[in-house]
């Protein structure tokens, strides 16, 4: 069952099982996840998606599981400096039984090897898979599994909102999976955030062993999250990574400049507070690279993710895209419509860039090549900085896609004038005046013609891929010109 919905006592439980992998300093290497329990019943599996894909169209199958076992929550050892090179040593130990939501090829023999592992994101109160929504032409053309794991309890057990998105299934934010159908998830139990690294590492040890897989064997894990997720997956490359090695690279998207937060036992992860907290780079001292997409919006505001950037290495790459936001009308789909922020919100390509990410991420893995570099985007000097924008107000720099660079509309990374949590993070489109655009394409072939030379140029360099340029293309509107 998916639902339109976006944003930012235990029980017994079976014995845990074992397989070789991890790293010393921290939990009992061995441990992985039981994942031998397939879930079924009640309304089949509950996502919060605004995306909705035809798996079986796609060749794809979908089935679900319970990932059970005893996890350790995590202290740090001498602070958190800035670098990312921290030192986390095992605290706490609880029971846990969440699920894992795995799609992945009906033919054997179409399977790539790699696996991408995402950390669902929960901020609009209800397990949510933007990864798979951004990325999922890419993920079933090549092959690859998708896993979605449920690391957080307020998607197990309910909690506070963060994010109020109006529309359909609104209603069920901040219930959790045992209660919007407790006939399929009565059983699960979860004991807080402080323990959903170390369920993440465990159950990528059992995927890695080919569990929950149907007998494919992966070669590649790929960690993945974005937003709230996002933040978790700094926290557990700088931290945990070290201690376990569960994964061979990870794709990071709209992070903010800091890390999700180390909590107590039965508590919900502190984003408020990892918003005001220091910056933080990568470490660079691991094998595993990060591929890092940040959104025009992400840079300044309330992410200001600005304030992590580093450099670009033999083991970390960034793209920061001009014209994007942190969410948009297409992670959107048909929820976009249910939220007025005053202008429309931004419907940039955003997610080919990303595919072209995830493309350059397991390149790097399966052949050693790094993918190109991409631009910064300018920003404004000062304690508070901004975007430099030419005189349209369409952004300078970054990784740049026709629709920014052959104008109808300034696609930004600034909100609407209706402020709410949630237009914060959703960016705008803003149509340029008929003059602006008559005196920009003097006639619609013109238009079209500078629109396809900057499609092919975007394709050339390498930030959106061969096979997505006609859905590129998709975005022009030479309707809007009357020349």
């Amino acid at each position: 069952m998916a639902v339109v919905l976006t944003g930012l006592a235990l029980l017994a439980l079976p014995a845990c099982w074992t397989v070789p992998g991890g790293g010393p300093g921290g939990p009992p290497p061995d441990i992985a996840a039981d994942l031998s329990q397939e879930l079924t019943g009640g309304n089949g599996p509950f996502i919060g998606a605004a995306v909705t894909v035809d798996l079986a169209q796609a060749g794809y199958v979908e089935h679900e599981y319970a990932a059970a076992g005893t996890a350790s929550s995590y202290r740090a050892v001498g602070g958190l400096p800035q670098d990312g090179r921290w030192t986390f040593e095992p605290d706490g130990s609880a029971s846990y039984r969440t699920r894992v939501l795995v799609r992945r090829p009906a033919q054997a023999a179409e399977f790539s090897g790699t696996v991408i592992v995402e950390w669902l994101n929960v901020s609009g109160g209800v397990d949510a898979d933007p990864e798979w929504a951004n990325l999922h032409e890419e993920i079933t053309r090549q092959g690859h599994v998708w896993v979605g794991v449920s690391a957080q309890q307020i998607g197990v057990i309910g909690g506070q909102v963060l994010v109020q998105a109006p529309g359909p299934g609104s209603e069920l934010a901040g219930k959790g999976l045992k209660a919007i159908d407790p006939a399929r998830y009565g059983s699960l139990a979860h004991p807080g955030d402080g323990f959903s690294f170390d369920i993440l590492s465990q159950v990528a040890r059992g995927l890695r062993a080919g569990a929950a897989l149907d007998g494919l064997q992966p070669r590649r894990l790929v960690a993945a999250g974005e937003s709230q997720s996002a933040f978790a997956m700094v926290t557990y490359y700088n931290g945990v990574q070290p201690i376990t090695a569960a994964f061979d690279g990870f794709y990071v998207h709209s992070r903010g400049a800091s890390a999700l937060p180390l909590v107590g036992p039965g508590q919900g992860a502190d984003l408020t507070g990892a918003l005001l907290s220091s910056p933080t780079t990568f470490r660079t001292d691991q094998t595993a690279p990060v591929f890092d997409v940040q959104t025009e919006s992400d840079l300044t505001g309330i992410l200001n993710s600005s304030k992590a950037r580093q450099p670009d290495s033999d083991r970390f790459r960034l793209w920061e895209v001009a014209g994007t936001s942190h969410a948009d009308a297409h992670l959107l789909g048909a929820n976009a419509a249910s939220i007025d922020c005053g202008v429309p919100i931004n419907n940039g390509p955003l997610h080919l860039v990303a595919k072209a990410a995830l493309r350059g991420l397991t390149d790097w893995l399966e052949t050693g090549r790094a993918p190109v570099t991409g631009p910064r985007v300018e920003l404004t000097e000062g304690l508070l900085p901004g975007v430099r924008r030419d005189a349209d107000g369409i952004a300078l720099g970054g990784v740049r896609t026709p629709p920014v660079d052959v104008p109808i509309d300034v696609l930004s990374g600034d909100p609407g004038p209706k402020l709410s949590t949630i237009c914060l993070l959703l960016g705008s489109t803003t149509p340029l005046p008929a003059d602006r655009v008559a005196e920009l394409y003097p006639t619609r072939a013109a238009y079209q013609q500078r629109y396809g030379t900057s499609a092919d140029k975007t394709v050339e360099a390498g930030f959106v891929l061969r096979e997505d340029r006609a859905a590129l293309l998709d975005f022009a509107e030479p309707e809007r010109v009357t020349g």
